[in-house]
């Protein structure tokens, strides 16, 4: 009965482009992202005007999906076939560190954590962080347990991957100029350079090759993709409104 309501409401606030043809998906992705920062405000503020306590409130928020990254969308591996399920291995491959458990992507963000003197225990801070964070780590588990909505997975993840790089980029910057040395950004260092890829992989051999294989199933790629991206405003908005106003983000603020 939640997953029912819950998908109801995204496929409201997802901006799904409509009568868009199987060849046409990737460059779709692309244009849906163009102008993304995941979202850009605040990937912005983060680089120029952020000091350590918002610093710190954002990577408590993140710490609800980048502790278990990249789990979500792995789930969508067994249900994927030929070069569809290659593509996915391989971006998912970087993610969990290419076999080396100390360059897993939840392990370089339990780093940062620390650096930032946080707890980098998994769900720790789960009960301080609003609905507008807890969704779009609840949406990717929608998609992931859900064999129907593999095609969301797809699109979800591409999103995700094409618009990483620039906002990491931005974050990284935002911690240097606090005075954090190369290995507390070593998280956000590694996904300017890792997605910079993957977004092609991603745009092209993942979700191009699915709707290949599935010309029926457009719609459900864009649903992720767009819903992953007004979930991430949503997100990002959040925060931007509650440091304009002078208060924490965070429940406990």
């Amino acid at each position: 009965a939640l997953e029912g309501e819950l998908e109801r409401a995204l496929r409201e606030v997802a901006d799904v482009p409509a009568g868009v043809a199987p060849q046409d998906v990737p460059a779709t992705l692309f244009a849906m992202t163009a102008d993304d920062g995941g979202p850009g405000g605040l990937a912005t503020h983060m680089a120029r005007r952020a000091d350590v306590d918002q610093f710190r409130e954002l990577v408590v928020h993140r710490s609800v999906y980048h502790l278990k990254e990249a789990d979500p969308h792995t789930w969508a591996i067994p249900r994927l076939a030929g070069t569809v399920k290659a593509a996915l291995v391989e971006i998912q491959a970087d993610e969990y560190g290419g076999g080396r458990p100390e360059r897993m992507h939840a392990a370089l963000f339990a780093r940062t954590m620390r650096h930032l003197g946080l707890d980098d225990t998994y769900g720790r801070y789960v009960d301080d962080v609003p609905a507008t964070t807890l969704v779009g780590s609840t949406a990717m588990g929608l998609f992931g347990l859900n064999r129907r909505l593999v095609g969301a997975v797809v699109g979800h993840l591409a999103a995700f991957e094409m618009t990483s790089s620039l906002p990491n980029r931005r974050y990284g910057a935002g911690m240097r100029r606090l005075g954090f040395d190369r290995d507390a950004t070593w998280f956000f260092d590694e996904h300017v350079e890792a997605d910079a890829v993957h977004e092609q992989v991603a745009a092209h051999d993942l979700a191009g090759g699915f709707v290949r294989q599935h010309p029926g199933r457009v719609d459900e790629v864009l649903l992720g993709a767009a819903a992953g991206l007004a979930l991430d405003d949503v997100a990002g908005g959040h925060l931007l409104a509650s440091w304009e106003a002078g208060r924490s983000s965070l429940h406990d603020g």
